[in-house]
């Protein structure tokens, strides 16, 4: 067996659409973004945390020419330069406890479109339930087109487990997916902290990626896991 090297790398996530695992879970939502015009020219895209909305958000900006931002990082003097171009607005909810960013969130909706210009739009959850409390911009978003990212299947689940593992530059021996896949929760985010848990653990302890290692942080409390006993 070859020997694998544990070192304290930082995670480097692949974004490009080759590192995208297409599964029925997603095929819609690939299919959308790949589409070459969208109903009124704009998407909200929505889905749990680390279902693949940012990666998404890359393909389509790299095919497009367009530009990615996150709804709490604009600004009202930079809309004009951000219309000029196909733009994905990222995490759009968190701005609902904040009036002027929605005001500035408002004014880009109505200019990107009016540019002639495709905007993508994602949050977690369905827009209907986003409650920006600017009726406006609430209406505006209500009416886009929306696709969902639907929880993974156990072909997704173990593709975004060997992304997440490739991104951290580890090799795990070839059981460990498989029995990742079968026992944890069956949720993204859950995917990235064991494999976090995992590449900690290894490192701490120097050794492979096993089974039983993964046996080890699926049964153990993570607050343990993190402290390293």
């Amino acid at each position: 067996m070859a020997l694998q090297l544990s070192f304290d790398l930082p995670a480097k996530t692949a974004l490009g659409r080759e590192d995208f695992f297409v599964s029925p879970a997603n095929a819609l939502a690939v299919a959308m973004i790949s589409a070459t015009s969208w109903p009124g020219n704009k998407l909200v895209l929505s889905g749990p945390a680390g279902a693949g909305k940012t990666h998404l958000a890359h393909v389509w900006a790299a095919e497009t020419g367009g530009r990615i931002i996150q709804a709490t990082d604009v600004r009202y003097e930079d809309v004009p330069d951000l219309a000029r171009t196909p733009v994905a607005v990222e995490d759009v909810p968190m701005v609902a406890g904040d009036p002027e960013l929605q005001k500035t969130l408002f004014h880009l909706h109505n200019l990107v479109l009016a540019e002639g210009n495709a905007l993508l739009i994602t949050g977690r959850l369905a827009p209907k339930f986003w409650q920006l409390p600017l009726p406006d911009l609430q209406s505006r978003i209500e009416g886009a087109h929306h696709v969902a990212l639907d929880p993974p299947d156990d072909a997704l689940l173990g593709a975004v487990l060997a992304k997440l593992f490739v991104d951290r530059q580890l090799n795990p021996s070839p059981d460990v997916i498989a029995y990742l896949v079968k026992h944890m929760d069956r949720r993204f985010e859950t995917a990235a902290n064991v494999v976090a848990q995992l590449d900690q653990l290894a490192l701490s302890e120097k050794r492979d990626i096993t089974r039983a290692l993964a046996v080890r942080v699926l049964s153990a409390d993570l607050d343990d896991v993190e402290s390293g006993n």
